[in-house]
């Protein structure tokens, strides 16, 4: 039934410019001719981190309520939490947690030593290294290194991986906040002239 207002087939061009606007949705890359390529859902979940709610329960308070921070620092299970969440990705986040606690404590793991980690705790191969290990790396928790050998006997080259802790994550959150309080004090102090 058709309000005063409303005229029939309305919902038809709606749902025809709906379609119309999916179809521009395509995009054709230069170089590829006509083929056509769905345009993007957003950011990939590999390469996303997680952050609840600021006043969540799954965090410890980090600011008191005039917004400066406290001097509480997170434990590791904490700071793994924004890399894996615990609520989502739990295996994921337990596998991490305990390889970034077996690498604290020796600095550096070789690759024989990072493979008896995936074995003695019995961690699919598969999981560990396409899953964690990349994400690990890729928010710079962890540097991979690889040293080239030449083998005498046989001239074969291998290169073994080397992992050790990096500040790079921590480098790289610190000037997304402190950018980010610089912003913010500047839009302060303009406007109370």
């Amino acid at each position: 039934m058709l309000g005063e207002n409303e005229e029939p087939g309305v919902v038809g061009k709606l749902e025809t410019r709906n379609h119309e606007a999916a179809a521009s949705s395509f995009s054709v890359p230069r170089g590829t001719g006509n083929r056509k390529q769905i345009a993007s859902r957003g950011v990939p979940s590999s390469e996303a981190l997680y952050f609840p709610p600021y006043n969540s329960d799954e965090l410890r308070s980090f600011q008191d309520k005039d917004e400066n921070a406290t001097r509480n620092l997170w434990n590791l299970e904490e700071v793994g939490n924004f890399v894996f969440s615990k609520k989502y990705q739990s295996k994921y986040h337990e596998i991490a947690v305990a390889f970034l606690r077996l690498l604290c404590e020796k600095i550096t793991l070789s690759g024989e030593e990072i493979s008896a980690f995936v074995s003695s705790n019995s961690i699919s191969k598969a999981t560990f290294y396409n899953r964690v290990l990349p994400r690990l790396r890729r928010v710079g928790t962890l540097k991979v290194e690889r040293d080239t050998v030449i083998a005498q006997e046989s001239k074969r080259k291998f290169r073994p991986m080397r992992i050790s802790l990096s500040k790079t994550f921590g480098n790289y959150l610190l000037k997304i906040g402190d950018s980010w309080l610089a912003i913010v004090d500047d839009a302060r102090s303009r406007n109370k002239k």
